[in-house]
């Protein structure tokens, strides 16, 4: 039987934040802090571990395609990564190898199992787990002293993307990389750092400072 519920009390529509409002940075995508980032690479893991590791912190793949990745879809001489289909809009895209990976990986080629078709798998299976792989994440996290941050998967994925802007790299490539289906969706990281910001900023105004502006704004007033 139910019972009468004073009208104060019910809840007749479920409000979704505005990203205009003050709580919108709960919808920013977060990243590992670099002294945190540091720390973690410094530490000595497994070849395998290692290389799950700076995959993620270094192509930006989600985890999801890097557990369904096979080694086939890797090209060592071309330092690139095929990803076939999307985890999310189902597109695919290609990723490439830096150098750090590059020796991660081919520590892990040489130690893994050759007859297994994914890059990554466990004992029971062809192909690694989510569970499995978070266990190695936060087994590496604990090694490193980092347990306590919270971080997780996916914040390796945002990780790759503030730090490739803060190093100046446009948004237009950054989405390509990032298998993102709208610009808008990229743009969420702009605002995790300042870095490439300030250094526009700078570099604008010392054209400034210099006097370098020339002609008449007179004409845009117009339009």
């Amino acid at each position: 039987m139910k019972k009468n519920v004073p009208k104060r009390w019910s809840r007749t529509k479920v409000y979704k934040c505005s990203p205009n409002t003050s709580n919108s940075w709960r919808s920013l995508p977060q990243a590992i802090e670099p002294d945190d980032l540091k720390r973690l690479l410094k530490k000595r893991f497994t070849p395998r571990d290692k290389c799950l590791i700076l995959i993620l912190l270094r192509t930006g793949m989600r985890i999801s395609e890097l557990l369904t990745l096979k080694v086939k879809n890797i090209n060592l001489k071309q330092r690139t990564i095929i990803i076939h289909e999307s985890a999310k809009n189902g597109v695919g895209r290609i990723v490439y190898i830096s150098d750090d990976t590059f020796k991660a990986l081919k520590k892990w080629l040489k130690a893994r199992d050759p007859k297994k078709e994914f890059l990554f798998y466990s004992c029971r299976s062809e192909k690694m787990s989510y569970h499995t792989a978070r266990s190695i994440f936060n087994k590496c996290l604990k090694k490193s002293f980092l347990k306590r941050k919270g971080y997780t998967l996916h914040h390796m994925r945002h990780t790759f993307a503030s730090e490739l802007l803060s190093a100046g790299m446009p948004l237009e490539s950054l989405q390509i990389l990032m298998g993102h289906s709208s610009l808008a969706v990229t743009r969420r990281y702009a605002r995790l750092t300042n870095t490439a910001l300030a250094a526009d900023y700078y570099r604008s105004m010392q054209i400034v400072e210099r006097g370098k502006i020339n002609g008449s704004y007179r004409d845009y007033y117009q339009i």
